[in-house]
């Protein structure tokens, strides 16, 4: 039953690795209301030949949003942000660097030369982790062989959201769901895999106190409130992984799997404890860390990234589209001219996403592209081919039938990509809502403070606040005669 002594609204960060927002919610009878309060771009900059965070920027629309509401009396403050990236805090908690960019290349390598040293099974049973080079374990392991006097002079490890909940609080602790997303930690005991770290040589000493999504890190301080209505305000940690909150805020439970659709997808289902087995390891998925000691089995696949990077290589070029309109080309384009898998390592971090997108087309002898709706198509089309996949062995791994995916993100605002979903599984489609991530930052502030009594409560205001559209399959037997075809092109390993 929803209690009344939290009318106050709650306050929710939510960076994204392409922007960030800051979000005010309402919660009063029963329903959720939110106003954008303010909205900045995430741009990495390069340096020293390298890629970086703008941590000090983002700080500076951190500052900025508190200033607009300086009369607010709030409930809570959380942050989300993306996961396995890092910074390094000195002796005296200065951030001794701007933190590299997951896409950065010194991981180019890394994994392959960690499993010399440490098997991928050992690695697996401590960690249930998806192997990609972009998770902290290998960026540590790269940082240990390049910048090691960087890492000699730093006393804490830090994610990204645990940075800005310590520049908030002035308290340093790494938040569980987050932690998991590094590689570094046991998911069975939800304690650092110290064990692990040491035998490869990384510095387990500097990992902050472990908490769990919904605690008190501390309250707002003085130097940031004030003598203003922000004096004293709890700041919460709520599941600081964006894609945590994100399923925080619906069930992806019995029968259903949710798809946080964004620069990355992450296609899984909530657990109550993680799958470490051979088979998981096989098809290697993940297992990070959920609210209410819940576990998300999921995989991440490239995401809208690549039709961020392609809008990028055409302004460029001179040419300049939003995305309703690259939406409107690709529905006219022929169908299945183009498929690409959306995992293939050129695809990461191209220098030219299109260029990237010509040259996978002709190694598989595929005719390349030649017009814009054409590259979307073939991006969408991908995707929704890879979710087939992925599903089909989610089903297995987890020993389930997923009935309907619930997706959620800004990506659930791309209808054609929610059908060609729809399309190319053979499942319904639930879409929305759209800023789950900072919904869900929101809810485990409200469980956190008493606003509700169950994490079922929560999800059913977030539903009963946010309808969803839904999307039936119609076409699926036209997607299942490109399958094959598009199984060849991955190379991939599925039940």
């Amino acid at each position: 039953m929803l209690k009344s002594i939290y009318t106050k609204p709650y306050l929710a960060f939510d960076f994204g690795a392409e922007s960030g927002r800051v979000v005010l919610a309402h919660l009063q009878s029963g329903i959720l209301t939110t106003e954008e309060v303010h909205r900045f771009a995430n741009e990495p900059v390069e340096y020293g030949g390298s890629l970086h965070w703008d941590m000090p920027r983002l700080w500076f629309e951190v500052r900025k949003a508190l200033s607009r509401l300086e009369e607010v009396e709030l409930a809570g403050i959380g942050v989300d942000a993306w996961g396995v990236d890092y910074a390094l805090l000195g002796e005296h908690g200065e951030l001794l660097q701007n933190p590299y960019h997951y896409r950065d290349r010194r991981t180019e390598g890394i994994v392959e030369e960690v499993l010399n040293r440490v098997s991928k099974e050992k690695i697996y049973n401590a960690t249930g982790i998806q192997f990609m080079p972009i998770n902290t374990l290998y960026q540590l392991y790269a940082a240990q062989r390049q910048t090691p006097n960087l890492l000699e002079a730093a006393k804490c490890l830090l994610t990204i959201p645990d940075l800005f909940n310590y520049w908030l609080s002035g308290n340093a602790v790494c938040e569980f769901t987050n932690a998991t997303t590094t590689q570094m930690v046991d998911p069975v005991r939800r304690t650092w895999a110290t064990a692990l770290m040491q035998s490869l040589e990384l510095p387990a000493h500097l990992a902050a106190p472990m908490v769990e999504p919904g605690s008190i890190i501390g309250t707002l301080l003085p130097a940031l409130a004030g003598d203003t209505a922000l004096a004293g305000t709890n700041v919460i940690a709520p599941a600081c992984h964006d894609t945590g909150s994100a399923v925080a805020a619906v069930s992806a439970r019995d029968g259903t799997a949710f798809l946080s659709s964004g620069t990355w997808s992450l296609l899984g289902t909530e657990l109550d404890s993680p799958v470490i087995t051979s088979d998981a390891l096989r098809m290697n998925f993940t297992n990070e860390g959920g609210v209410n000691g819940t576990t998300r089995l999921l995989k991440n696949v490239m995401g809208l990234w690549m039709l961020q990077s392609c809008r990028q290589a055409w302004a460029a070029q001179g040419f300049s589209f939003d995305y309703r309109e690259l939406i409107e080309l690709a529905a006219r384009e022929r169908p299945f001219g183009h498929l690409v898998d959306p995992d293939d390592e050129s695809f990461l971090r191209p220098a030219n996403m299109l260029e990237a997108i010509n040259q996978f087309c002709t190694r598989t002898h595929q005719p390349v592209p030649q017009e814009a709706g054409a590259y979307v198509r073939a991006v969408l089309e991908s995707l929704a081919f890879k979710y087939r996949f992925v599903l089909r062995s989610l089903d297995h791994v987890s020993s389930k039938r997923i009935e309907q995916i619930r997706i959620i993100g800004g990506g659930s605002k791309n209808r054609l990509l929610n059908q060609f979903t729809a399309d190319a599984t053979g499942r319904k489609v639930l879409a929305g809502p759209a800023e789950a991530t900072a919904l869900g930052n929101v809810a485990v502030q409200i469980l956190a403070t008493g606003g509700a009594s169950s994490l079922q409560e929560v999800r059913a205001i977030v539903d009963r606040s946010f309808p969803t559209e839904v999307f039936e399959p119609i076409e699926t037997d036209k997607w299942d005669q490109h399958a094959e075809r598009f199984e060849q092109y991955c190379g991939s390993i599925y039940a």
